[in-house]
């Protein structure tokens, strides 16, 4: 991950500078094509990096920190466009056209070789300080990246006690280990005041967890680790594309307004200026920025996801009617302006805690890293963004592209309500499963998955029988039987609990 991560990074920044010597539109589209596959390679895998380091509800904070950055970054180029479009003019090829021209620096030129700059620079050092888990954390001390080792495994292994006891996936039990079948048995509840602790505060690392560590059937603080059983799970879960679906609706503003804000702003203003346009993104992003890190701070501190995004969804239809709702006269210019800037507060909530939520219910780093890609396909909503706001719609405000944004948040809002409700029933079915099983089958399925309960997988054996039909592929015959063997793992396991 650690090289994956800056080496996207470096090349989407020479794909960006190299927009400077564009001059067919073949070679705008392949480098656009180009930019658009690194920077679906790099949101996923960063993030899912990222959870390598971070117990589950004090991710969500610091993945704000991270996606706000493209709301800091909107905000930081319409800054840096002021300044470019100020200080190089735009040279026009006027009537004749100007034998020169190529020998001037076009503003867009000057920007584009600047911003890729930047990203080249910022990926070449990320070379050197992104360690590759908390174990190899050059920054700390051998003490600490032990203590920090821990309470994240420790974390991740209480989250599979609460299915078992009744709780919150969060809490925490004293047990003891039998040596003969290497089983937890619990013994008491750790008392109810480590409930108000902080997470980061409230002594992750007793006993009982680091025991409970025994029972993760993976290192969740290592970057590497891919099975066949990882990648079935992953795409066979109903809830990834739930999710999916649910962030493609949610994120259409977010493309939207990252292409299209300055098109949208233009008519707000007296005359067509396009440095000052461009100085006018700055305020929504720098609201979207602020009310996300709130957002994902009440998220983390009350261990709750799906609510912060239904608030936030909420503040983005808030932004949406008001933008609908008001006249596109000049006149209505200022309230047209505020309403948009409660828009673009609502726009980045759900996508992260999204991506939160499904870091935190994903306790085996190689499924959580695929996941996350297939949540990545989130990017799609770049493309409904472009066919909604296309050009005949500017002379109206583009409010026809506004009206059916609106539709599209209202659908994932009630997306994520059903969401909602559907982890409430799974999580009570899972309790009452684990009342009828006796205590071992219950330790046999928290430690590798072998509860009494039978794994499901008449499709994948009819596929591993079809395929033995095949020589040339008996190797993908094996994988599948890889996929399938063994027991539950992960959030699959009867006595996880999902967080909402």
């Amino acid at each position: 991950m650690v090289r994956w991560v800056p080496t996207c990074m470096l090349l989407w920044g020479v794909a960006t500078a190299l927009h400077v010597w564009v001059r067919r539109r073949w070679e705008l589209f392949v480098l656009r094509g180009v930019i658009g596959c690194l920077e679906a390679g790099f949101y996923p895998v960063t993030v899912s990096y990222l959870s390598l380091f971070y117990t589950r509800f004090e991710f969500g904070r610091r993945l704000s920190l991270f996606y706000g950055q493209a709301a800091v970054g909107g905000a930081l180029g319409g800054i840096i466009s002021y300044f470019v479009f100020t200080a190089f003019p735009h040279h026009d090829h006027g009537g004749e056209g100007d034998p020169d021209l190529d020998k001037k620096w076009q503003s867009w030129q000057v920007l584009f070789l600047f911003e890729g700059g930047l990203t080249m620079i910022t990926a070449v050092v990320g070379y050197f300080w992104l360690p590759h888990s908390v174990e190899t954390a050059w920054f700390l001390t051998p003490e600490q990246r032990k203590y920090a080792s821990e309470r994240v495994i420790a974390d991740r292994a209480a989250q599979t006690e609460a299915a078992t006891h009744g709780q919150e996936t969060d809490d925490v039990h004293d047990g003891e280990l039998d040596e003969e079948s290497g089983l937890l048995t619990p013994t008491k509840d750790v008392d109810e005041q480590d409930q108000e602790h902080d997470e980061e505060q409230r002594g992750l690392l007793n006993s009982s967890q680091v025991r409970s560590a025994a029972s993760v059937d993976k290192e969740v603080t290592n970057e590497q680790g891919l099975s066949p059983h990882d990648v079935v799970s992953a795409f066979t879960s109903p809830k990834i594309w739930h999710i999916l679906v649910c962030n493609i609706l949610s994120a259409i503003p977010v493309y939207a307004f990252q292409v299209f804000l300055p098109l949208v702003l233009a008519p707000l203003t007296d005359t067509p200026n396009p440095a000052l346009v461009n100085l006018m993104t700055a305020p929504p992003y720098i609201c979207g920025a602020i009310t996300l890190y709130l957002f994902a701070s009440y998220s983390d501190k009350h261990r709750k996801r799906i609510l912060p995004i239904l608030c936030g969804l909420a503040l983005l239809l808030l932004g949406l009617t008001l933008v609908v709702a008001l006249p596109t006269s000049k006149g209505w210019a200022i309230p047209r302006y505020i309403a948009l800037n409660v828009l673009l507060s609502g726009c980045f909530i759900a996508s992260p805690l999204t991506v939160a939520w499904i870091s935190g219910n994903t306790p085996s780093p190689g499924k959580r890293a695929l996941l996350l890609g297939i949540n990545g396909w989130g990017n799609l909503a770049g493309v409904l963004s472009a066919l909604l706001f296309r050009p005949k719609y500017a002379k109206s405000g583009y409010i026809v592209p506004f009206w059916w944004t609106l539709v599209c948040v209202g659908v994932a809002a009630t997306g994520y309500v059903l969401f909602w409700k559907y982890l409430q029933v799974e999580n009570a079915n899972r309790r009452q499963i684990l009342q009828e099983w006796s205590a071992y089958d219950i330790e046999k399925e928290r430690v590798d998955g072998r509860g009494p309960l039978e794994r499901d997988h008449q499709m994948l054996k009819w596929a591993t029988l079809r395929l033995r039909g095949f020589e040339r592929l008996q190797w993908a015959a094996e994988w599948l039987e890889q996929a399938v063997e063994g027991g539950r793992e992960g959030d699959e396991k009867i006595t996880f609990q999902y967080g909402l």
